[in-house]
């Protein structure tokens, strides 16, 4: 059975690479490769929608990054436990009139054994920004 290391259960190192995997991966902007995180039939709430399976994972971030420009993300370990990590997030962005947003976040994963994420949930609030009140470049 193929492995997404590291695996539960978490230790604060083990959840603290998860996150940073997480972000490192995210900030690539590539469907295809953030996609393979989660598992075949993994469950997203991200804001108002819901999201069921890897397929539609794929499809929803292809959209993400053709609404969201530039796109420039900081994931941060909140808290875990046996095979759930949460984290705080802020990224920015701009859309296709220039208009830049910082977006901040929760996020609340839970892993299968093999360490894939089958559950994400996601809580997003966008901010309008100046391009010289940017942090994250």
């Amino acid at each position: 059975m193929e492995q997404k290391p590291p695996v539960p259960p978490f230790t604060h190192e083990t959840a603290t690479q998860k996150v940073q995997m997480a972000e490192n991966a995210w900030n690539t902007k590539d469907p295809k490769k953030v996609c393979l995180a989660y598992t075949i039939d993994t469950e997203w709430r991200n804001r108002n929608q819901f999201i069921n399976g890897r397929e539609e994972v794929k499809q929803f971030l292809i959209e993400k990054w053709n609404k969201e420009l530039d796109y420039k993300l900081k994931k941060e370990l909140w808290a875990f436990t046996d095979n759930r990590i949460a984290v705080r997030f802020e990224y920015e962005w701009h859309d296709h009139t220039g208009q830049w947003y910082r977006s901040y976040g929760n996020e609340n994963w839970e892993f299968d054994t093999n360490g894939f994420m089958k559950k994400r949930f996601a809580s997003i609030n966008d901010v309008a920004i100046e391009e010289g009140e940017r942090k994250l470049e």
